[in-house]
């Protein structure tokens, strides 16, 4: 039976979430990759553990995590049921539903129908009476946002979730579902969006503006840049990287001789700071207090002790945002 570190507390600091009571980790760990049914569930459980034993409490799933889709919600059940079951209360577990799941009419988007049914799904395979946060994946054009936040404000009532949060919205629509989720008195805190040093678009869609003025956390996924702000592209594409053998992601015309010359100066950076590109990069986004969390995601234990590590210095000065930022706007 695993038993956690007694110190697992003694070196990751703990952000509050926006103006809300809950605090999340400065890191957390996502079950985006590498958790399915394609992975080693051996090392999936070292991975739970690494990062719970180094003060990582928040765990980042979806309905459509895998593969295949609801695998990633399936193991992360088996893993706390059979390990940290005794460690719940001391667990922020968060999913979210929004993208396909099953076919029909009734299997995506923001339909009342679909969110309830996929939340059901979710805590089944995971084995959970509720969840901590409970995110609405992506916009949906179709749906009145009234539906969609009514559907959440159930998923609280119900108790089937503590809070709820938002995915890959924008400043003005976040705000007006806000307002909805307000009036319906529904604990509303986060807001989950890509950001990085090569992607600021929460920067200039209003979506980091109006979270600070309206009180709300921001969780930043990507923070990486899908590997290209780590050392792996120092030297190149090498030929088993995931842009070669996966390009699901992170596509190769994206690493183009310019991106190749701004990470290896990134790198420069990083290296006179005493960081890895990579513990530079998710400092960078945890610079400032709008946000709260940064969500990565590993494929073995050693890289979320690396990662960790870039909480150990996530100041920067004057000098060194303004020449990240010259670097960034060559092209």
């Amino acid at each position: 039976m695993y038993n956690a570190s007694d110190n697992r507390y003694s070196k990751m600091p703990y952000h509050r979430t926006g103006s809300s009571g809950l605090k999340l980790s400065a890191v957390t760990l996502g079950l985006w990759h590498n958790f399915g049914d394609t992975g080693c569930f051996e090392n999936m459980r070292k991975m739970c553990f690494t990062a719970f034993d180094n003060g990582i409490t928040h765990f980042d799933l979806a309905n459509n995590y895998g593969p295949p889709e609801g695998s990633a919600e399936k193991n992360f059940g088996r893993i706390l049921k059979e390990d940290l079951a005794p460690y719940r209360d001391e667990m922020i577990i968060s999913t979210k539903a929004g993208y396909y799941m099953w076919p029909g009419p009734y299997g995506e988007w923001g339909s009342r129908k679909y969110i309830l049914a996929s939340l059901d799904r979710s805590l089944e395979r995971m084995g959970l009476e509720y969840v901590d946060i409970f995110y609405h994946h992506r916009p949906d054009p179709d749906t009145p946002l009234e539906e969609t936040m009514g559907a959440l404000a159930t998923a609280v009532q119900s108790g089937k979730a503590l809070y709820v949060g938002l995915s890959n919205y924008d400043g003005p629509r976040m705000a007006q579902a806000s307002a909805i989720l307000t009036e319906l008195k529904v604990p509303f805190v986060i807001n989950q969006n890509r950001y990085s040093i090569f992607d600021r678009t929460i920067e200039s869609n209003g979506l980091k503006e109006t979270s600070a003025q309206l009180g709300k956390g921001i969780i930043a996924f990507s923070p990486l840049a899908q590997g290209m702000l780590t050392n792996r592209y120092l030297n190149g594409i090498p030929e088993d990287s995931r842009v070669m053998t996966d390009g699901r992601f992170l596509k190769k015309n994206a690493l183009t001789p310019q991106r190749l010359n701004q990470i290896r100066r990134l790198n420069d950076l990083a290296e006179q700071r005493g960081q890895s590109l990579a513990q530079m990069a998710l400092a960078w986004v945890l610079r400032d207090s709008v946000v709260t969390s940064v969500l990565t995601g590993a494929s073995k234990p050693e890289q979320i002790l690396d990662n960790i590590k870039a909480v150990e210095n996530t100041e920067f000065t004057a000098e060194e945002l303004a020449l990240i930022d010259q670097i960034c706007s060559q092209e």
